[in-house]
């Protein structure tokens, strides 16, 4: 296992030091990555290091250990925390107690002490993060969540985003007994509303919520032996997935649905109604059944309530058409936002292989091609591009033609005009990170007098999170964001103290430095002299 990293924080060096230098600390798992002379440096540090355990003194000056101790549970809540100090007073330690330190210690430090309490605060560690490896408690929690896990699986299925291979496995995983069917058929079932009408008898259901449990055990009970299926919630209501097998038929599935909405009606006393989709041979078209079930519940107002409504009953048979479905198009638009050359030409044939193996009217391919152009239309207006320059208007006509030579011709015109289109969003992503680095440092220079200046106050400005900013800052400039303000502040005082004759606690308020002595203490760091000196030299 890697060393615990730890900082340690104490304005007297020689007590600082001497404790780095007496305890065997790669022998206790811990590794010393900085030290600090007082608060602000260390909570640099920590912002910068991200250190699991913080040794640090109560008293110091420009930020004592309660307030570095304040900010740490903030920010790191899982951090740990010791805290040693010479003055045994009751009132520092409730407040340290207030802040779940996890060690308070007396100066002057006892060696031995000292290597009894990292050796707790290692064990400590070790035992939170073989709690979270434990795999016993983690086989625990996964049965207990494997409801919840596997509704979401489910979900995710009928919302097309789970690829046929790993449906397979995790059906099996999940004991799920709906493989090796001949088609798959999806049903939703929509509990409707009851309107209570005057001297009506209260429904046995007198808490809403239980409602859908009774319908939901209802279709089990009803389904249980003559079909093999999977019954889960999603957005739209109890959702049945059927495998129709040899020994059963969709005739006979749509029959027994029926029968359940005359049960509800009977023994539950609700009215429930049921949208029955198309079949689909394989288990990436389940999302396609589930659509048109629901589809079908659109079909109420017609239909009527409180029975089956079967998509095919109400509109014709897509047998033979050529259409660009939802995953097509969100592959595709995926590969132009996020993928290499090699990505835009895979989505771009896997289109194209549809055009060549369909047997359709020529009409069909026309508006197939449109209906391509027009979800890459949408990217070049979300993305403010040039339609002009992304479609090639000045070599393509933009007039699809219908003879079938020429899809090849349009594919070629498909992956040229998705390869610009990737090349254009690459170039804007880039430029958008500039511009928004341009306006961060842009607000430094207008805000650095501010001593309350924060990532935080910035990210707000710029509507974005402080890990994003952080990174994408270090990146773009090669420094952090706090050293990148301290040199604003510097080279201001610098311009102050030869051009001015404020004094240096003036000229410390207006870089933004609260305390003057911590302004002379970073004006040496940086220069080797302190302001007074410099100004004289």
């Amino acid at each position: 296992m890697s060393l615990y990293r730890i900082i340690l924080a104490d304005d007297e060096e020689e007590v600082r030091k001497g404790i780095i230098r007496k305890i065997d600390w790669t022998g206790l798992g811990f590794e010393v990555v900085g030290d600090a002379g007082n608060g602000q440096d260390a909570w640099e540090m920590i912002e910068q290091l991200e250190p699991d355990v913080v040794m640090t003194d109560i008293r110091m000056p420009y930020m004592d250990g309660l307030t570095l101790s304040a900010k740490i549970r903030k920010k790191y809540p899982s951090m740990k925390i010791l805290i040693f100090s010479g003055y045994d007073d009751f009132e520092y330690a409730k407040q340290a107690i207030k802040l779940k330190v996890t060690e308070y210690i007396l100066k002057p430090v006892n060696m031995e002490e000292l290597t009894e309490i990292l050796s707790r605060v290692k064990d400590s560690l070790d035992d939170e993060i073989e709690q979270r490896r434990n795999v016993n408690l983690l086989r625990e929690n996964y049965r207990k969540n494997l409801p919840i896990i596997r509704e979401l699986f489910f979900n995710d299925l009928v919302r097309g985003s789970v690829p046929e291979e790993s449906a397979r496995l995790k059906l099996q995983e999940y004991e799920v007994d709906i493989l090796g069917a001949r088609k798959w058929v999806a049903a939703v079932v929509h509990v409707e509303a009851e309107e209570s009408k005057e001297g009506q008898a209260i429904s046995f259901h007198q808490e809403q919520e239980l409602i859908p449990i009774s319908v939901k055990q209802l279709v089990e009970d009803s389904l249980n032996g003559y079909f093999r299926f999977a019954v889960f919630n999603s957005t739209v209501g109890i959702t049945i997935i059927a495998a129709i097998d040899e020994g059963n038929t969709q005739t006979g599935f749509i029959d027994l649905l029926g029968e359940i909405c005359k049960e509800a009606r009977r023994i539950l006393e609700v009215t429930v109604t049921i949208g029955v989709g198309h079949s689909g041979q394989t288990l990436e078209e389940i999302q396609k059944s589930y659509q048109s079930a629901v589809d079908a519940l659109g079909y109420k107002s017609i239909a009527g309530k409180g029975g089956t409504i079967y998509i095919n009953d109400m509109e014709p048979v897509n047998r033979g058409k050529l259409q660009l479905d939802e995953k097509e198009e969100a592959e595709l638009v995926s590969a132009i936002k996020f993928g290499t050359q090699a990505t835009i030409e895979e989505a771009v044939r896997r289109i194209a292989e549809r055009m060549d193996d369909a047997r359709v009217h020529a009409n069909q391919y026309r508006i197939y091609m449109l209906s391509i152009m027009n979800s890459l239309a949408r990217l070049t207006q979300q993305y403010d591009m040039d339609l002009g320059q992304i479609f090639g208007v000045e070599d393509y006509s933009l007039q699809l033609m219908p003879d079938g030579q020429e899809r090849d011709e349009f594919t070629s015109w498909l992956i040229s005009a998705a390869c610009r289109m990737n090349k254009a969003m690459n170039w804007q992503r880039d430029n958008t990170t500039r511009n928004v680095i341009s306006k961060a440092k842009r607000y430094i220079q207008e805000n650095y007098r501010n001593p309350d200046l924060s990532v935080e106050m910035i990210c707000r400005e710029l509507h974005l999170s402080q890990a994003y900013f952080s990174t994408m800052f270090k990146k773009e400039t090669g420094q952090t964001y706090i050293a990148y303000l301290t040199e604003i502040r510097l080279n201001r005082a610098v311009e102050l103290l030869n051009e001015t004759n404020d004094k240096t606690y003036v000229i410390a308020q207006k870089v933004g430095y609260q305390e003057q002595n911590y302004f002379s203490y970073v004006f040496k760091k940086r220069f080797g002299v302190s302001p007074t000196k410099f100004r004289g030299a």
